[in-house]
């Protein structure tokens, strides 16, 4: 181990313990570290991230506070990842006791900044096949199970967070009736899919571009044993972009040929669009959550995207007819 470095003219600002913390851990076993660390935006939990350097080289700094956040998923899954020769972060050094771990910098070409019309089949390209690898490679052996109760647990997040108390909203007995059908019918259509490693937030911020070996991919501590679609619906109906369907169906044909060949067509099609929308109603439940309960209410704006994403998919399933009538009410809809 390197000798602790001792010279520490700029240290944190004493305001900010765990920061004052991370540094006297880093420098415990490094032998150069920077004192000017760039925060990163992060995700909607407890983690915080910072652009270092250490000895000569960029690096990124995890604080994941233990009693929050526990960082062990996150290590467990980027070494299944890495070891199916996928680009999760190399860790360079762990302290889960304490939450804070030094991770390889996959830098700041998100997808998110680089998708257009004309770019984003060569980047999907890059990225299907990464999840059919996830699909094929990825071991999901003690992973916790994306089950019925945990699928139909997060619908039930859209009528408690967003219809309830983002929109003052109670449905009838006849209403509420009609949804817990409608629920049932997403949840065994999940449950009737191969059941597969699943990241549970592909999207294109947790996509980087990546000079070897790309996409680089974050935010994957959430994995679990799940549908085979659902990492494909959660790419494709993203909430920075809206596809038209005959691009979606085009990429859902190219996906099931990487990932599930053994599945016809319109199978599917229609295990996709089911899939895409539990994940659009669970997404728009979990924003209001976090307006209503951690006080962040800027997610709300991403809403209407996704509720457009469910009223055009419903309206594709006569089946569901009456279910899309029900969430297309003024009263319902943003």
């Amino acid at each position: 181990m390197p000798a602790m470095n001792t010279d520490r003219p700029n240290t944190p600002a004493p305001e900010d313990p765990r920061r004052e913390w991370a540094h006297r851990w880093l420098t415990a076993q490094a032998e150069e570290v920077c004192d000017d660390w760039s925060p990163i935006q992060g995700d909607a939990s407890y983690r915080r991230y910072f652009r270092v350097r250490v000895n000569g080289e960029s690096r990124i700094l995890m604080d994941s506070p233990p009693n929050l956040e526990n960082a062990s998923p996150f290590v467990d899954i980027a070494g299944r990842l890495r070891a199916a020769g996928l680009h999760a972060p190399e860790i360079f050094l762990a302290d889960l006791e304490a939450g804070f771990l030094l991770l390889e910098d996959l830098g700041d070409a998100l997808f998110r900044d680089l998708i257009d019309d004309h770019s984003v089949d060569a980047l999907f390209a890059e990225t299907f096949s990464a999840m059919a690898q996830m699909v094929r490679e990825v071991s999901h052996e003690g992973l916790p199970a994306f089950d019925r109760d945990t699928l139909r647990g997060e619908l039930n997040g859209f009528t408690r967070y967003y219809l309830d108390r983002e929109r003052g909203h109670i449905w009838n007995s006849r209403q509420h009736d009609r949804w817990d059908a409608f629920c049932a019918v997403i949840v065994e259509s999940a449950a009737a899919q191969p059941q597969r490693f699943v990241h549970r937030d592909i999207h294109s911020c947790n996509l980087i571009k990546t000079g070897s070996n790309s996409p680089g991919i974050i935010d994957f501590q959430d994995a679990v044993r799940g549908p085979v679609s659902y990492d494909f619906v959660s790419l494709v109906w993203d909430r920075y972009f809206s596809w038209p369907r005959e691009r979606l169906e085009q990429w859902m044909e190219e996906f099931r040929r990487l990932a599930a060949p053994e599945v016809d067509p319109e199978t599917w099609r229609r295990w996709c669009d089911l899939m895409g929308l539990q994940r659009n109603l669970k997404i728009v439940g979990r924003f209001a959550l976090l307006k209503h309960e951690q006080g962040k209410s800027g997610y709300v704006e991403m809403i209407p995207r996704f509720y457009r994403h469910i009223l055009e998919v419903l309206a594709l399933y006569p089946e569901f007819e009456a279910m899309t009538a029900q969430l297309g009410d003024p009263a319902c809809a943003p």
